[in-house]
């Protein structure tokens, strides 16, 4: 299944995309696709509805695409693992994850506009998988286990202001964590849609340029590998957002460091996880 959200920010409706492209009124089964949700067996229940037929059809033209996860509780982001991206920024491929917090209230719709910060002047990209958790999950032993705890996976821009990431604090929070700076969508695809999560192509394209071209077959740390291990220093609830990182091409790392400036559009697409689309604006 393809689970999304439909409407204006803060009054999204619950909504499925099924294979053939029609979209269906999840609100009889779910109030929001979030946490709780995913913890009592939302995803068995939204899948037995659209089985049994008896879901209103809905027409998304439109309709606003929020992020198919309402606020995750919290935002867990993985830098440099992918070897290219690494050599592209000067820094040694890590030995071990290297583990930052990002604000879920950056957590905005795939097609929203992003808000470049005040004082910016190196405001980037970064495509990237991103992994949304389904059950509780705590001290994992391996990367099997952590596939199973895994609800779905979706398209993430992990959206960076380089000078206030590297520059302004030993932490990289400040440089990860402004307003808009996470679009995630367009849907919430199950993980039986996604036949292996390390063999799928990420592309981003600015102003119609492309600019990144990877596959998950290129990260360091794997997916499963990922969840397990963050189990063993955090608690993973139902709903959290694992930003697994991004592969080589970002402005940080392309000759003359083109940042984004107001009125520059980005193009996002990972296999079988859809499209974004974000025009960014001055805050």
């Amino acid at each position: 299944m393809k689970l999304m959200r439909l409407g204006a920010p803060g009054a999204e409706r619950p909504a499925v995309r099924t294979e053939d492209g029609r979209v269906w009124d999840l609100t009889p089964v779910a109030d929001e696709i979030d946490g709780a949700f995913l913890a009592s067996g939302g995803l068995a229940r939204a899948r037995a509805a659209v089985e049994e037929g008896g879901l209103a059809e809905l027409d998304p033209r439109g309709l606003r695409v929020g992020a198919p996860v309402a606020r995750p509780g919290k935002v867990v982001c993985i830098g440099l693992n992918y070897r290219d991206h690494a050599e592209e920024t000067g820094a040694p491929v890590p030995p071990r994850p290297v583990v930052f917090m990002k604000d879920p209230g950056t957590v905005v719709g795939p097609y929203d506009d992003v808000l470049i910060p005040r004082g910016s002047a190196r405001t980037d990209w970064e495509v990237e998988l991103a992994v949304v958790i389904g059950s509780r999950a705590r001290y994992l032993e391996s990367a099997e286990e952590g596939l199973r705890h895994i609800s779905g996976y979706a398209i993430s821009n992990d959206v960076s202001e380089r000078e206030f990431q590297l520059d302004y604090s030993p932490q990289w929070d400040l440089g990860k964590s402004c307003e808009t700076f996470n679009p995630l969508g367009p849907w919430l695809v199950t993980p039986d849609e996604v036949d292996d999560p390390q063999d799928l192509g990420l592309n981003l394209a600015v102003n119609g340029v492309r600019r990144q071209r990877g596959t998950t077959r290129d990260m360091i740390f794997q997916v499963g590998h990922l969840v397990a291990y963050l189990s063993n220093y955090m608690v993973l609830e139902p709903g959290d957002v694992i930003n697994t990182g991004t592969p080589a091409g970002v402005a940080l790392g392309l000759p003359g460091t083109p940042y984004l400036r107001p009125g520059d559009t980005v193009e996002l697409s990972i296999d079988g996880l859809g499209s974004q689309r974000q025009t960014f604006a001055q805050a």
